[in-house]
């Protein structure tokens, strides 16, 4: 029989005292907090603390900086060529009235210094392309201790790179395995407690159950990722039969809004460890899962939702109508699908704090292991949500305008650009229709001219 030595064995007892209190302290300080919804203040102090490291630590270099005569930021602008809002004919009239003296009424034909506006408006597009850079992760002003967030920073001082060396080592050797052990609670609390609330008749006790397996499980998750989360105006807070539509940066969004209400998910059947919580989820609460096959059938999935939406007893329904995320500095075109079922839609804007870390998540750059990891050693994750007002589709309005206008009004409270270019842009070429608009603007300044003309 295998002995242990007394130094052998020391070791052991404290290593099952240090486990025995992390898992106390675990329970005390974050899973019976989640359980009942409620915060002992710790993430918020955290914040604090390190905002005032932040503080310090910019301070310090700009000081650095200053001494050593260098460049501390990059030149931070919206758009690095100033354009102004002129139309195509008065933009074609100024270039063919500094070119010669004949402007656009005494010529009706094509004339060869009409390309010199097209070759700029491209050449300005490749320069400032407004959609391309909302598919990158935003660079900060201020530094935050972790250089993926900005790369313009260099050496200053040595108390400066001693404090970003323990920032490393608390962030992955002390902040990394406790997000870890969290979020491996938290997923399997929900995989195994919607299981076997799932065997449970159908009613209220097992509604109530469900309800609260859920957000318990994901309050723990939100935790794994030192979520500090402000909610705005929740007497809005999305109802039984309606949609909660929000702007998409990250799949953690699903994760901050299910913290803090009861939804139904919508989503394209998985498999592997996605497809065992899927399966578990649809036990306890009527989520509407597609196959591969069926996600493509428009009629399909409306036919599904409209009839999840008309049953006033399910849950609303969760959609993210850009259909791929953004960088949390606009909200792109909605996909009209979700506004054409005639259900009541209760908008939810979300913006992150790029601060303590870059929610956004690149799907073209970084898989999705990689992003969690990235997640799991930043700082913290905060960020503000607002519930806005119930809105429905007016009479005389369409389901693009009635998209445009929800999105409209969650750009603006999120403080958000509004763009109307499709999010699909990330991964498939500008459509042709958007190429001949250009091309029939033209067309129709010369030939509407020469018409006018011949009727005179």
């Amino acid at each position: 029989m295998f002995l242990l030595l007394p130094f052998d064995s020391l070791i052991v007892n404290l290593l099952g005292i240090s486990l025995t209190v992390l898992f106390t302290l675990l329970l005390v300080f974050i899973i019976v907090p989640a359980i009942f919804g409620v915060s002992f203040g710790i993430r918020k102090l955290y914040m604090k603390t390190l905002l005032k490291i932040f503080a310090w630590a910019t301070l310090r270099m700009e000081r650095g900086a200053k001494e050593k005569n260098h460049q501390l930021y990059k030149p931070y602008t919206n758009g690095i060529i100033a354009k102004d809002p002129t139309s195509l004919e008065e933009e074609i009239k100024e270039i063919r009235r500094s070119g010669s003296s004949k402007v656009l009424d005494n010529t009706p034909e094509f004339e060869l210094s009409d390309i010199f506006y097209f070759c700029r408006k491209g050449m300005e597009t490749i320069m400032d392309d407004e959609v391309t850079k909302r598919f990158s992760a935003e660079e900060l002003e201020s530094w935050n201790l972790l250089s993926r967030t900005n790369y313009n920073f260099q050496y200053i001082s040595l108390r400066l790179t001693v404090l970003w060396g323990l920032g490393v080592l608390i962030r992955y050797c002390f902040l990394l395995p406790l997000r870890i052990a969290l979020a491996f609670t938290g997923i399997s609390l929900l995989v195994v407690g919607t299981t076997l609330v799932g065997y449970l008749p159908n009613g209220r006790f097992k509604e109530f159950l469900s309800k609260h397996v859920h957000l318990m499980c994901y309050r723990i998750c939100v935790r794994a990722l030192t979520a500090i989360i402000t909610y705005h105006d929740r007497k809005n807070r999305p109802r039984n039969g309606g949609l909660c539509v929000a702007n998409h940066t990250s799949p953690i969004d699903v994760i901050i809004l299910a913290s803090d209400g009861y939804y139904a998910m919508v989503g394209q059947v998985h498999g592997g460890l996605m497809g065992v919580i899927q399966r578990a989820m649809v036990k306890a609460c009527p989520h509407v899962w597609f196959e591969r096959s069926e996600v493509k059938d428009r009629h399909l999935v409306a036919k599904r939702l409209t009839e999840h939406v008309q049953d006033k007893s399910k849950l609303p329904i969760l959609i993210f109508p850009e259909g791929t995320c953004i960088n949390n500095t606009s909200v792109m075109m909605f996909k009209k699908g979700s506004f054409e079922i005639g259900a009541t839609v209760y908008p939810v804007a979300i913006k992150y704090d790029p601060q303590f870390g870059d929610a956004f998540w690149n799907s073209s750059k970084y898989g999705m292991v990689t992003y969690l990891l990235r997640m799991m050693t930043s700082w913290a994750i905060v960020c503000s949500v607002w519930y806005l007002p119930p809105m429905t589709r007016e009479k005389d309005e369409d389901a693009v305008q009635f998209a445009n206008r929800v999105k409209s009004a969650i750009a603006r409270q999120g403080g958000l650009v509004d763009l109307l270019w499709d999010g699909g842009l990330k991964r498939e070429k500008v459509k042709d229709t958007f190429k001949e608009e250009q091309q029939k603007l033209y067309s129709k300044m010369i030939v509407g001219n020469h018409e006018d003309r011949s009727r005179s």
